[in-house]
């Protein structure tokens, strides 16, 4: 019989009297450490320094909201369903968050890490743009982090995250690298195709050397706040039974107009 593994972990544990995360009693992070800088303790293992702080919470806070999203309209329908479970309302709202909405920074960090740790430093990281959008096109792929459906010109969150990691001084090769893919991308296609705020995360992301395996756990973790909030909403001001009501009628007229 093989010697059984010792179930501990390294991320934290607790005692009668304490309960440690990464090495720092909780009770003194409580008061100290804003939400951000907790979840950059848990991921990476320490605190992170005022320049990582100010650009990790920058990514969190875009992924918290951005309205009626297929994953708010999910959770709220499901707690029209089971008002009694707000935590599988929200469940059901997170489980939305795939390669079209919000898993997308789990795909482009994918892509530019890989490429990346692939390239020498000398590499022209435009001809690695081009080879990641032509290989995309090939296969009638989307190329995530690239192109959205409403904010066709520029996503007005890009600029501002971009902005935040240049001046901690966390703009490196892989923003350079998401940049040249939406260029190449733009020129192949015919069309503009911003950088969208998925792949501007997926690369300062990949700049805080958080890896992409995780990184869709940052719209997880940050999207969770934000359907908390509109279940909150639906509480007190619903729009899930209105959501149904339209659905049905409108079915109802397209069976008669048949």
């Amino acid at each position: 019989m093989s010697k059984r593994r010792r179930l501990r972990s390294e991320v934290a544990y607790s005692t009668a009297d304490r309960i440690v995360v990464r090495g720092h009693d909780l009770v003194d992070l409580i008061g100290n450490v804003p939400l951000g800088d907790m979840a950059f303790l848990e991921l990476k293992g320490r605190l992170p320094t005022s320049q990582e702080s100010a650009v990790f919470n920058a990514i969190t806070v875009t992924l918290v909201e951005h309205g009626m999203t297929p994953s708010t309209i999910a959770a709220r329908m499901t707690y029209l369903g089971a008002p009694e479970s707000l935590q599988g309302a929200v469940a059901a709202g997170i489980l939305g968050l795939g390669g079209r909405f919000g898993g997308s920074v789990e795909d482009i960090a994918r892509i530019l890490q890989t490429r990346l740790a692939a390239a020498t430093a000398e590499a022209d990281l435009r001809q690695v743009a081009r080879d990641v959008v032509e290989e995309h096109r090939s296969t009638k792929r989307l190329i995530p982090g690239i192109g959205h459906p409403e904010h066709k010109d520029v996503d007005p969150r890009v600029p501002r995250l971009f902005e935040v990691a240049a001046a901690n001084g966390l703009s490196g090769r892989h923003v350079e690298l998401v940049r040249l893919i939406g260029d190449e991308a733009s020129t192949a296609l015919g069309r503009k195709l911003p950088v969208n705020a998925t792949g501007a995360i997926g690369a300062i992301a990949s700049e805080l050397e958080i890896p992409w395996q995780v990184c869709r756990g940052l719209a997880v973790m940050a999207r969770a706040i934000g359907l908390v909030a509109h279940l909150q909403e639906e509480v007190t001001d619903p729009l899930a039974m209105e959501i149904w009501s339209r659905v049905e009628e409108e079915a109802a007229e397209q069976t008669r107009e048949e």
